[in-house]
């Protein structure tokens, strides 16, 4: 669960709303919600877009630093 929080925790970081990451990431805005609540397991291809925008590695973005 920890990996959901620090993706919300980056958006809010970065003054986003889940709808602009939802088009950065070329997807629906109910699907990215789902990520953002652990309702749907975040895919490795996200994972890495997500880490490669926010400029973090993906071991913080799945919370092992």
């Amino acid at each position: 669960m920890f990996v959901y929080r620090r993706v919300k925790d980056l958006r809010e970081d970065h003054d986003l709303t889940q709808k602009q990451v939802a088009k950065l990431l070329n997807m629906q805005l109910t699907v990215y919600r789902r990520y953002e609540k652990g309702e749907r397991e975040l895919p490795l291809w996200v994972a890495i877009r997500l880490a490669d925008y926010y400029q973090v590695t993906l071991d913080y973005l799945v919370g092992r630093s």
